[in-house]
């Protein structure tokens, strides 16, 4: 028998809901982006070393605005070194988040899965007569496997 990890439920109205706060997210993030493969492989990554780079070179402008170009807008620098800086913690409560949907989805699949072959099992064991045969039958078209094609015999000369 496997082990049940999840015993739960998910009622229309806590999906509704959780669906309704993931739209108030959105909403109040108005400002995020959908960046495609070829541009988010174009873009330097700002990781954990760089987030102490980016935080010196802001200071470093900020106190030294002279030896920056007019055309650079350190205002705008600013805003994303904050918004970074201000959304990280919404990253990494969201990727967890994530991490647990993910896991949870998978393990109650697999339960799911597995309760359904015991089913069947069960069914094609001690169905017979029962009326079990047509969907006995159905069910296993599941493992049906594709026949497989024969080598090309090679032509005698």
């Amino acid at each position: 028998m496997a082990i049940n990890k999840i015993s739960a439920t998910l009622t229309q109205t806590d999906r509704d809901a959780a669906l309704a706060a993931i739209a108030t997210l959105k909403e109040k993030l108005p400002f995020l982006v959908d960046l495609t493969t070829e541009e988010r492989k174009a873009l330097p990554k700002m990781g954990d070393k760089s987030r102490a780079f980016v935080s010196k070179a802001l200071e470093v402008a900020t106190q030294n605005p002279d030896v920056l170009p007019r055309s650079f807008d350190l205002e705008e620098m600013r805003k994303d070194v904050y918004l970074f800086e201000a959304m990280y913690s919404l990253v990494v409560a969201v990727t967890q988040l994530q991490e647990l949907l993910d896991d949870t989805y998978v393990a109650v699949g697999s339960e799911a899965y597995s309760a359904a072959l015991q089913v069947y099992t069960y069914a094609k064991a001690s169905g017979q007569g029962a009326g079990l045969e047509a969907v006995v039958e159905e069910m296993g078209q599941r493992f049906a496997r594709k026949p497989r094609k024969a080598k090309p015999q090679p032509s005698a000369m």
